[in-house]
Protein backbone atom coordinates (compact mmCIF):
# COMPACT_ATOMS: atom_id res chain seq x y z
CA UNK A 1 0.00 0.00 0.00
CA UNK A 2 1.28 3.49 -0.78
CA UNK A 3 -0.38 6.79 -0.54
CA UNK A 4 -0.51 8.74 -3.63
CA UNK A 5 -1.35 12.76 -3.98
CA UNK A 6 -3.06 14.11 -6.95
CA UNK A 7 -2.19 17.83 -7.63
CA UNK A 8 -4.36 20.44 -9.53
CA UNK A 9 -3.45 19.69 -13.31
CA UNK A 10 -2.09 22.45 -15.41
CA UNK A 11 -5.23 22.86 -17.39
CA UNK A 12 -3.20 25.01 -20.39
CA UNK A 13 -3.54 28.80 -22.13
CA UNK A 14 -1.83 30.41 -19.22
CA UNK A 15 -4.23 29.57 -16.40
CA UNK A 16 -2.17 29.71 -12.78
CA UNK A 17 -4.98 28.98 -10.24
CA UNK A 18 -9.01 27.73 -10.35
CA UNK A 19 -11.51 26.93 -8.05
CA UNK A 20 -13.09 24.07 -6.88
CA UNK A 21 -16.15 23.95 -7.23
CA UNK A 22 -17.59 20.14 -6.65
CA UNK A 23 -16.03 17.06 -4.91
CA UNK A 24 -17.78 13.78 -6.28
CA UNK A 25 -15.99 11.76 -3.83
CA UNK A 26 -15.77 11.73 0.14
CA UNK A 27 -13.21 10.42 2.85
CA UNK A 28 -12.85 6.60 2.08
CA UNK A 29 -14.83 6.18 -0.89
CA UNK A 30 -13.19 3.60 -3.46
CA UNK A 31 -12.02 5.03 -6.87
CA UNK A 32 -11.32 3.64 -10.14
CA UNK A 33 -8.89 4.76 -12.17
CA UNK A 34 -9.88 7.56 -14.40
CA UNK A 35 -12.94 8.21 -12.13
CA UNK A 36 -14.18 11.97 -11.93
CA UNK A 37 -12.97 13.05 -8.72
CA UNK A 38 -13.79 17.08 -8.74
CA UNK A 39 -14.83 20.33 -11.30
CA UNK A 40 -12.73 23.03 -11.20
CA UNK A 41 -13.84 26.61 -12.71
CA UNK A 42 -11.90 28.79 -14.78
CA UNK A 43 -12.86 31.29 -17.27
CA UNK A 44 -16.86 30.26 -16.89
CA UNK A 45 -15.51 26.94 -18.16
CA UNK A 46 -15.69 24.00 -15.91
CA UNK A 47 -13.28 21.03 -16.20
CA UNK A 48 -13.28 17.45 -14.43
CA UNK A 49 -10.42 16.33 -12.85
CA UNK A 50 -10.20 12.10 -12.86
CA UNK A 51 -8.02 10.02 -10.89
CA UNK A 52 -4.74 8.64 -12.09
CA UNK A 53 -4.74 5.91 -9.69
CA UNK A 54 -7.54 3.27 -8.32
CA UNK A 55 -7.82 3.00 -4.51
CA UNK A 56 -9.85 4.76 -1.32
CA UNK A 57 -9.92 8.25 -0.71
CA UNK A 58 -7.83 9.18 2.56
CA UNK A 59 -8.34 13.13 2.50
CA UNK A 60 -10.03 16.14 0.76
CA UNK A 61 -7.02 19.15 0.59
CA UNK A 62 -8.83 21.63 -1.02
CA UNK A 63 -12.60 23.01 0.12
CA UNK A 64 -15.47 23.49 -2.41
CA UNK A 65 -14.89 27.15 -3.27
CA UNK A 66 -11.33 27.45 -2.45
CA UNK A 67 -9.55 28.87 -5.17
CA UNK A 68 -6.03 27.08 -5.98
CA UNK A 69 -2.63 27.24 -7.89
CA UNK A 70 -2.26 24.70 -10.46
CA UNK A 71 0.59 22.11 -8.88
CA UNK A 72 -1.06 22.07 -5.61
CA UNK A 73 -2.13 19.05 -4.09
CA UNK A 74 -6.08 18.49 -3.83
CA UNK A 75 -6.57 14.81 -2.73
CA UNK A 76 -4.36 12.36 -1.07
CA UNK A 77 -5.59 8.63 -2.35
CA UNK A 78 -4.05 5.18 -0.81
CA UNK A 79 -3.66 2.74 -3.71
CA UNK A 80 -4.65 -1.17 -3.63
CA UNK A 81 -3.83 -3.81 -5.33
CA UNK A 82 -6.18 -5.58 -7.63
CA UNK A 83 -7.94 -8.14 -5.22
CA UNK A 84 -7.23 -11.70 -5.83
CA UNK A 85 -10.29 -13.64 -5.75
CA UNK A 86 -10.31 -17.02 -3.47
CA UNK A 87 -12.81 -19.45 -4.74
CA UNK A 88 -15.32 -19.99 -2.40
CA UNK A 89 -15.40 -23.55 -1.28
CA UNK A 90 -19.05 -23.01 0.77
CA UNK A 91 -20.78 -21.31 -2.48
CA UNK A 92 -24.33 -23.13 -2.55
CA UNK A 93 -24.47 -23.34 -6.79
CA UNK A 94 -28.18 -22.47 -7.13
CA UNK A 95 -30.82 -24.82 -8.78
CA UNK A 96 -32.76 -23.93 -11.70
CA UNK A 97 -36.60 -23.88 -11.56
CA UNK A 98 -39.54 -23.43 -13.79
CA UNK A 99 -40.35 -20.39 -11.45
CA UNK A 100 -40.51 -16.77 -13.60
CA UNK A 101 -38.10 -14.39 -12.25
CA UNK A 102 -39.94 -11.70 -10.12
CA UNK A 103 -38.35 -7.97 -10.36
CA UNK A 104 -38.38 -7.30 -6.38
CA UNK A 105 -38.18 -3.26 -5.64
CA UNK A 106 -35.05 -2.43 -4.16
CA UNK A 107 -34.77 -1.60 -0.21
CA UNK A 108 -32.57 1.84 0.76
CA UNK A 109 -29.44 0.43 2.46
CA UNK A 110 -29.38 -0.06 6.30
CA UNK A 111 -26.52 -0.69 8.78
CA UNK A 112 -27.28 -4.25 8.89
CA UNK A 113 -27.71 -6.39 5.63
CA UNK A 114 -31.03 -7.58 4.96
CA UNK A 115 -31.74 -11.20 4.87
CA UNK A 116 -33.34 -12.35 1.72
CA UNK A 117 -36.31 -14.67 2.25
CA UNK A 118 -37.05 -17.08 -0.10
CA UNK A 119 -40.25 -18.46 -0.68
CA UNK A 120 -40.29 -22.51 -0.82
CA UNK A 121 -41.81 -24.07 -3.94
CA UNK A 122 -45.29 -25.31 -4.18
CA UNK A 123 -46.83 -27.81 -6.37
CA UNK A 124 -49.84 -26.91 -8.53
CA UNK A 125 -52.97 -27.67 -6.13
CA UNK A 126 -56.45 -28.51 -7.27
CA UNK A 127 -57.66 -25.46 -6.53
CA UNK A 128 -56.65 -22.14 -7.23
CA UNK A 129 -54.56 -20.68 -4.08
CA UNK A 130 -55.32 -17.95 -2.48
CA UNK A 131 -54.35 -14.44 -3.15
CA UNK A 132 -51.18 -13.62 -1.48
CA UNK A 133 -51.14 -9.82 -0.11
CA UNK A 134 -47.94 -7.83 -1.55
CA UNK A 135 -46.75 -5.20 0.56
CA UNK A 136 -47.18 -1.73 -0.64
CA UNK A 137 -43.73 -0.77 -3.21
CA UNK A 138 -41.74 1.94 -1.60
CA UNK A 139 -40.73 5.17 -3.42
CA UNK A 140 -37.24 4.62 -4.29
CA UNK A 141 -36.60 8.40 -4.89
CA UNK A 142 -36.61 9.25 -1.12
CA UNK A 143 -35.04 7.94 1.39
CA UNK A 144 -33.97 8.79 4.97
CA UNK A 145 -30.06 9.60 5.11
CA UNK A 146 -28.20 9.10 7.81
CA UNK A 147 -27.47 11.91 10.98
CA UNK A 148 -24.78 13.81 9.52
CA UNK A 149 -24.26 12.74 5.83
CA UNK A 150 -23.36 15.51 3.78
CA UNK A 151 -25.55 14.40 -0.30
CA UNK A 152 -22.94 14.67 -3.04
CA UNK A 153 -24.39 16.92 -5.88
CA UNK A 154 -23.06 19.54 -8.21
CA UNK A 155 -23.48 23.03 -7.73
CA UNK A 156 -26.71 23.07 -10.62
CA UNK A 157 -28.31 19.80 -9.06
CA UNK A 158 -28.05 21.74 -5.55
CA UNK A 159 -30.02 24.63 -7.25
CA UNK A 160 -32.72 23.02 -8.90
CA UNK A 161 -33.18 21.38 -5.70
CA UNK A 162 -33.81 24.33 -3.73
CA UNK A 163 -36.23 25.69 -6.32
CA UNK A 164 -38.09 22.40 -5.86
CA UNK A 165 -37.89 22.57 -2.16
CA UNK A 166 -36.34 18.82 -1.87
CA UNK A 167 -33.97 18.08 0.79
CA UNK A 168 -30.95 16.14 -0.72
CA UNK A 169 -30.36 14.19 2.42
CA UNK A 170 -33.93 12.35 1.63
CA UNK A 171 -33.03 12.22 -1.93
CA UNK A 172 -32.09 7.94 -2.91
CA UNK A 173 -28.23 9.03 -5.19
CA UNK A 174 -27.77 6.52 -8.35
CA UNK A 175 -24.80 8.48 -9.58
CA UNK A 176 -21.68 7.44 -9.86
CA UNK A 177 -19.89 7.41 -6.27
CA UNK A 178 -23.50 8.26 -4.54
CA UNK A 179 -23.42 11.64 -6.46
CA UNK A 180 -27.18 12.68 -6.89
CA UNK A 181 -28.36 13.44 -10.27
CA UNK A 182 -31.13 15.80 -11.95
CA UNK A 183 -32.87 12.33 -12.64
CA UNK A 184 -32.58 11.68 -8.54
CA UNK A 185 -34.37 15.36 -8.08
CA UNK A 186 -37.12 14.61 -10.54
CA UNK A 187 -38.13 11.16 -9.15
CA UNK A 188 -37.86 12.66 -5.69
CA UNK A 189 -40.11 14.91 -7.12
CA UNK A 190 -42.65 12.34 -8.39
CA UNK A 191 -42.81 10.56 -5.38
CA UNK A 192 -43.48 13.66 -2.93
CA UNK A 193 -47.08 13.44 -2.82
CA UNK A 194 -47.59 14.80 0.83
CA UNK A 195 -47.26 18.30 1.92
CA UNK A 196 -43.47 19.27 3.01
CA UNK A 197 -42.23 15.90 2.28
CA UNK A 198 -40.00 16.57 -1.07
CA UNK A 199 -42.34 18.84 -2.77
CA UNK A 200 -42.32 22.85 -1.64
CA UNK A 201 -45.62 22.93 1.76
CA UNK A 202 -48.02 25.18 1.30
CA UNK A 203 -47.27 28.74 3.03
CA UNK A 204 -49.73 28.55 6.16
CA UNK A 205 -47.86 25.02 6.97
CA UNK A 206 -44.76 26.60 7.78
CA UNK A 207 -44.33 28.61 10.98
CA UNK A 208 -40.50 28.25 11.24
CA UNK A 209 -38.19 30.85 9.99
CA UNK A 210 -35.22 28.77 9.12
CA UNK A 211 -32.10 30.35 7.69
CA UNK A 212 -29.65 28.79 5.21
CA UNK A 213 -26.40 30.37 4.54
CA UNK A 214 -25.16 29.39 1.05
CA UNK A 215 -21.94 29.72 -0.25
CA UNK A 216 -21.24 32.34 -3.29
CA UNK A 217 -18.94 29.81 -5.48
CA UNK A 218 -18.04 28.66 -8.61
CA UNK A 219 -19.94 30.44 -11.71
CA UNK A 220 -22.28 33.02 -9.38
CA UNK A 221 -18.84 33.84 -8.26
CA UNK A 222 -17.86 34.52 -11.38
CA UNK A 223 -20.47 36.24 -12.55
CA UNK A 224 -20.46 38.40 -9.04
CA UNK A 225 -17.20 39.60 -9.45
CA UNK A 226 -17.92 40.16 -13.49
CA UNK A 227 -21.02 42.34 -12.46
CA UNK A 228 -19.55 43.98 -9.65
CA UNK A 229 -16.36 44.92 -11.62
CA UNK A 230 -18.03 45.83 -14.57
CA UNK A 231 -20.70 48.54 -12.47
CA UNK A 232 -17.70 49.82 -10.55
CA UNK A 233 -15.42 50.33 -13.72
CA UNK A 234 -18.34 51.82 -16.12
CA UNK A 235 -20.38 54.28 -16.33
CA UNK A 236 -23.59 53.06 -17.83
CA UNK A 237 -25.33 55.07 -20.56
CA UNK A 238 -28.75 53.70 -20.94
CA UNK A 239 -30.90 53.83 -24.04
CA UNK A 240 -34.62 52.83 -24.91
CA UNK A 241 -36.32 52.76 -27.64
CA UNK A 242 -39.54 51.36 -29.30
CA UNK A 243 -39.50 49.00 -32.06
CA UNK A 244 -42.81 48.17 -34.53
CA UNK A 245 -42.20 44.27 -35.42
CA UNK A 246 -45.51 43.89 -37.23
CA UNK A 247 -43.57 43.34 -40.41
CA UNK A 248 -40.85 41.04 -38.94
CA UNK A 249 -43.07 38.67 -37.26
CA UNK A 250 -45.08 38.23 -40.32
CA UNK A 251 -42.01 37.33 -42.35
CA UNK A 252 -40.32 35.03 -39.97
CA UNK A 253 -43.87 33.19 -39.65
CA UNK A 254 -43.45 33.08 -43.76
CA UNK A 255 -40.03 32.36 -43.76
CA UNK A 256 -40.85 29.13 -41.07
CA UNK A 257 -44.18 27.57 -42.86
CA UNK A 258 -41.81 27.36 -46.47
CA UNK A 259 -38.49 26.73 -44.82
CA UNK A 260 -39.07 25.33 -41.20
CA UNK A 261 -38.98 21.64 -42.11
CA UNK A 262 -36.09 21.37 -44.19
CA UNK A 263 -33.90 24.76 -42.93
CA UNK A 264 -34.67 24.93 -39.09
CA UNK A 265 -36.49 27.67 -37.43
CA UNK A 266 -36.18 30.65 -37.34
CA UNK A 267 -36.59 32.67 -33.51
CA UNK A 268 -36.30 36.29 -33.35
CA UNK A 269 -32.34 36.12 -32.66
CA UNK A 270 -31.33 35.99 -35.92
CA UNK A 271 -32.88 38.98 -36.74
CA UNK A 272 -31.78 40.90 -34.24
CA UNK A 273 -27.85 40.01 -34.86
CA UNK A 274 -28.52 40.61 -38.77
CA UNK A 275 -29.61 44.31 -37.54
CA UNK A 276 -26.66 44.78 -34.98
CA UNK A 277 -24.04 43.15 -37.64
CA UNK A 278 -25.07 45.92 -40.11
CA UNK A 279 -25.60 48.86 -38.01
CA UNK A 280 -21.92 48.16 -36.77
CA UNK A 281 -20.68 48.88 -39.99
CA UNK A 282 -21.36 52.69 -39.61
CA UNK A 283 -20.93 53.04 -35.96
CA UNK A 284 -17.28 51.04 -35.29
CA UNK A 285 -17.42 52.59 -32.03
CA UNK A 286 -19.89 49.95 -30.29
CA UNK A 287 -18.20 46.83 -31.45
CA UNK A 288 -15.00 47.32 -29.51
CA UNK A 289 -12.91 46.73 -26.44
CA UNK A 290 -11.69 49.30 -23.57
CA UNK A 291 -8.82 48.76 -22.03
CA UNK A 292 -9.16 51.57 -19.02
CA UNK A 293 -6.52 50.50 -17.30
CA UNK A 294 -3.91 50.88 -20.26
CA UNK A 295 -6.30 53.73 -21.50
CA UNK A 296 -6.39 51.94 -25.06
CA UNK A 297 -10.00 51.09 -27.06
CA UNK A 298 -9.62 48.44 -29.76
CA UNK A 299 -12.44 48.74 -32.21
CA UNK A 300 -12.72 45.43 -34.45
CA UNK A 301 -13.71 45.02 -37.76
CA UNK A 302 -15.06 41.35 -37.35
CA UNK A 303 -17.88 40.96 -35.04
CA UNK A 304 -17.86 38.29 -32.42
CA UNK A 305 -20.83 38.94 -30.97
CA UNK A 306 -21.71 37.55 -27.37
CA UNK A 307 -25.45 36.14 -27.00
CA UNK A 308 -26.29 36.09 -23.05
CA UNK A 309 -27.40 32.49 -22.19
CA UNK A 310 -28.94 31.49 -18.96
CA UNK A 311 -28.37 27.88 -17.51
CA UNK A 312 -28.78 25.71 -14.33
CA UNK A 313 -25.22 27.55 -13.06
CA UNK A 314 -25.88 31.11 -13.95
CA UNK A 315 -25.45 33.33 -16.82
CA UNK A 316 -23.58 32.52 -19.54
CA UNK A 317 -22.29 34.29 -22.61
CA UNK A 318 -20.95 32.30 -25.40
CA UNK A 319 -19.72 34.20 -28.71
CA UNK A 320 -20.27 33.72 -31.79
CA UNK A 321 -17.99 34.32 -34.05
CA UNK A 322 -17.77 35.96 -37.12
CA UNK A 323 -21.52 36.83 -37.27
CA UNK A 324 -20.97 38.94 -40.07
CA UNK A 325 -20.81 36.13 -42.57
CA UNK A 326 -23.43 34.14 -41.41
CA UNK A 327 -26.93 34.04 -42.77
CA UNK A 328 -30.18 34.04 -40.57
CA UNK A 329 -29.94 29.90 -40.80
CA UNK A 330 -26.54 29.37 -39.98
CA UNK A 331 -26.74 32.33 -37.19
CA UNK A 332 -29.85 30.34 -35.76
CA UNK A 333 -28.01 27.16 -35.86
CA UNK A 334 -25.22 28.51 -34.20
CA UNK A 335 -27.04 30.01 -31.47
CA UNK A 336 -28.55 26.50 -30.81
CA UNK A 337 -25.47 24.61 -30.67
CA UNK A 338 -24.15 27.59 -28.34
CA UNK A 339 -26.71 27.79 -26.08
CA UNK A 340 -26.80 23.71 -25.75
CA UNK A 341 -23.34 23.56 -25.02
CA UNK A 342 -23.26 26.46 -22.64
CA UNK A 343 -26.49 24.82 -20.59
CA UNK A 344 -24.92 21.01 -20.77
CA UNK A 345 -21.40 22.27 -19.02
CA UNK A 346 -19.41 21.59 -22.91
CA UNK A 347 -19.16 24.96 -23.33
CA UNK A 348 -14.99 25.58 -24.49
CA UNK A 349 -13.12 28.55 -23.24
CA UNK A 350 -12.55 29.57 -26.74
CA UNK A 351 -16.73 29.40 -27.07
CA UNK A 352 -16.80 31.77 -23.84
CA UNK A 353 -14.09 34.34 -24.68
CA UNK A 354 -13.07 36.79 -27.05
CA UNK A 355 -17.05 38.74 -27.49
CA UNK A 356 -16.72 42.75 -28.57
CA UNK A 357 -20.97 43.46 -28.74
CA UNK A 358 -23.36 41.61 -26.53
CA UNK A 359 -26.66 40.94 -27.48
CA UNK A 360 -29.30 39.64 -24.21
CA UNK A 361 -32.72 38.77 -23.94
CA UNK A 362 -35.13 37.37 -21.70
CA UNK A 363 -37.92 36.34 -23.89
CA UNK A 364 -41.17 36.76 -22.93
CA UNK A 365 -39.98 37.17 -19.58
CA UNK A 366 -38.51 40.70 -20.71
CA UNK A 367 -40.89 42.85 -19.47
CA UNK A 368 -41.32 46.57 -20.50
CA UNK A 369 -37.71 48.01 -20.18
CA UNK A 370 -34.40 46.49 -18.52
CA UNK A 371 -31.45 47.95 -17.84
CA UNK A 372 -28.69 45.09 -19.19
CA UNK A 373 -25.23 45.72 -17.79
CA UNK A 374 -21.94 45.87 -19.88
CA UNK A 375 -19.86 42.55 -20.43
CA UNK A 376 -16.74 44.45 -19.90
CA UNK A 377 -14.40 45.00 -21.29
CA UNK A 378 -16.97 45.66 -23.76
CA UNK A 379 -18.76 49.03 -24.45
CA UNK A 380 -21.75 48.00 -25.64
CA UNK A 381 -24.71 45.70 -25.02
CA UNK A 382 -28.03 45.85 -26.47
CA UNK A 383 -31.43 44.01 -25.08
CA UNK A 384 -34.62 42.85 -25.84
CA UNK A 385 -38.03 43.38 -24.27
CA UNK A 386 -40.88 41.08 -24.77
CA UNK A 387 -43.14 41.90 -27.65
CA UNK A 388 -46.76 42.77 -27.14
CA UNK A 389 -49.86 43.77 -29.36
CA UNK A 390 -51.06 47.12 -28.61
CA UNK A 391 -53.38 50.14 -30.98
CA UNK A 392 -51.24 52.24 -32.51
CA UNK A 393 -51.77 55.57 -35.06
CA UNK A 394 -50.88 54.51 -38.72
CA UNK A 395 -51.79 56.42 -41.52
CA UNK A 396 -54.35 58.21 -39.65
CA UNK A 397 -55.77 55.00 -38.17
CA UNK A 398 -56.02 53.14 -35.17
CA UNK A 399 -54.62 49.84 -35.50
CA UNK A 400 -52.76 46.79 -34.12
CA UNK A 401 -49.20 46.67 -34.20
CA UNK A 402 -46.59 44.39 -32.33
CA UNK A 403 -44.02 46.40 -30.12
CA UNK A 404 -41.23 45.76 -29.08
CA UNK A 405 -38.72 47.70 -26.76
CA UNK A 406 -34.75 48.00 -27.27
CA UNK A 407 -33.39 48.40 -23.96
CA UNK A 408 -29.43 48.81 -24.32
CA UNK A 409 -26.25 50.22 -22.16
CA UNK A 410 -23.31 51.67 -23.65
CA UNK A 411 -19.84 52.65 -21.98
CA UNK A 412 -20.24 56.64 -21.73
CA UNK A 413 -16.37 57.22 -21.56
CA UNK A 414 -16.18 56.19 -24.94
CA UNK A 415 -19.59 55.90 -26.55
CA UNK A 416 -21.52 59.58 -26.70
CA UNK A 417 -24.78 59.42 -26.35
CA UNK A 418 -25.81 60.51 -30.31
CA UNK A 419 -23.67 57.96 -31.58
CA UNK A 420 -25.32 55.29 -29.25
CA UNK A 421 -28.90 56.58 -30.05
CA UNK A 422 -27.69 56.60 -33.85
CA UNK A 423 -26.63 53.23 -33.65
CA UNK A 424 -30.10 51.94 -32.02
CA UNK A 425 -32.18 53.92 -34.39
CA UNK A 426 -30.67 52.14 -37.14
CA UNK A 427 -31.12 48.83 -35.80
CA UNK A 428 -34.94 49.95 -35.36
CA UNK A 429 -34.87 51.12 -39.41
CA UNK A 430 -34.07 47.44 -40.19
CA UNK A 431 -36.06 45.83 -37.74
CA UNK A 432 -39.37 47.95 -39.09
CA UNK A 433 -38.58 47.36 -43.07
CA UNK A 434 -37.05 43.30 -42.91
CA UNK A 435 -36.52 43.62 -46.49
CA UNK A 436 -33.15 45.75 -45.76
CA UNK A 437 -31.75 42.94 -43.79
CA UNK A 438 -30.69 41.40 -46.54
CA UNK A 439 -29.29 44.20 -48.41
CA UNK A 440 -25.51 44.57 -48.55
Amino acid sequence: MSIEFIKMPDIGEGIAEVELVAWHVQVGDLVAEDQILADVMTDKATVEIPSHVAGRVVSLDVAVGQVVAVGTAIIHIEKSAPARKEPDNNAITPIATSIPEVSTPVSPPSATPAVAKVAPVVAPAATPPAPVATAPVPQPALATAEPGAHPIAAPAVRRRAWELGLDLTRVTPTGPAGRITHADLEAAQAGASQPGVGGRPRLREVAEDHEQAIPVIGLRRKIAQKMQDAKRRIPHFAYVEEVDVTELEALRAQLNAQHGQTRGRLTLLPFLIRAMVLAVRDHPEVNARYDDEAGVLTRHSAIHLGVATQTDGGLMVPVIRHAQTLDLWACAAEVLRLAEAARSGKATREELTGSTITLTSLGALGGIVSTPVINHPEVAIVGTNRIVERPMFKNGLVVARKLMNLSSSFDHRVVDGMNAAEFIQQVRGYLECPATLFID
